[in-house]
């Protein structure tokens, strides 16, 4: 089995003054994390450095992306009470393991991640307050993306108010010609599905490039605002998955 390929980039932005998102790649585990920390400076980015190594380190000892997700949710909490960053950090949190074709994708928050086969479509819900006015038809999609309230999320990591943690999950095939794409959510504010897609289209098209895709991806959204720091990463089916039958 041919492995498959990756692609990463974070980047400030062009409003905040440091970076508070992280990534983890461990290609042996089949496993790709992005988590978008809040808390403002020294807080957030420990929050989701904490997260994306206790991901990393539980499911390398074998527990599940959910089991992971919980671990890394009370290290956060167990850093706040030995001093590690400050009160009130937190982080959401998107992650997949691939297992051959298959695989396991686990979130908390509003950090995303879209399947690419041509066309893009988002495989993660926000556990967002817009998300909710959307699903319960007060408000379009459109509508949302200017929504004053559209960054208050229900869950996150290190959260002391939510009374149930939940951690949503997902599992699929990612067949041959298939990308997934991680985000946080200084990509998926500034650059909408459609103008996604044709990144992703043209890239494809000229070299079917994951450091092209990454790239033009977090270019867009700093043209567009960059109002948050952006990370993106695009992992790529490998060369001999299994195709999909139509």
């Amino acid at each position: 089995m041919e492995e498959v390929s990756y692609a990463a980039r974070t980047d400030v932005g062009k409003k905040r003054q440091h970076n508070e998102d992280c990534y983890g790649v461990n290609e042996t585990l089949g496993l790709y994390v992005i988590a978008d920390g809040m808390g403002g400076h020294a807080s957030g980015e420990v929050a989701s450095k904490i997260a994306v190594s206790v991901v990393e380190e539980k499911v390398t000892q074998g527990l599940t992306l959910v089991d992971a997700i919980e671990q890394a949710h009370l290290a956060i909490l167990e850093g706040v009470e030995n001093g590690e960053g400050k009160k009130g950090m937190g982080t959401t949190i998107v992650a997949v393991q691939l297992h051959e074709n298959e695989y396991a994708l686990a979130w908390v928050g509003d950090s995303r991640a879209y399947l690419w086969d041509g066309n893009i479509s988002q495989l993660t819900k926000d556990h967002s307050m817009v998300q909710m006015l959307i699903d319960s038809g007060q408000i379009t999609e459109a509508e949302a993306r200017v929504h004053p309230g559209k960054n208050i999320i229900f869950q996150n990591l290190g959260s002391e108010q939510t009374e149930v943690f939940h951690v949503s999950v997902e599992q699929g095939v990612l067949y041959s010609g298939q990308k997934i794409v991680l985000c946080s959510d200084g990509l998926s504010d500034e650059v909408d599905d459609d103008e996604m897609s044709e990144i992703i289209n043209a890239c494809h098209k000229v070299a079917d490039n994951d450091e092209c895709i990454v790239d033009e991806l977090v270019n867009a959204a700093l043209k567009n605002g960059g109002s948050d720091n952006i990370s993106v990463m695009v992992v790529s089916a490998s060369i001999d998955a299994m195709q999909k039958l139509e």
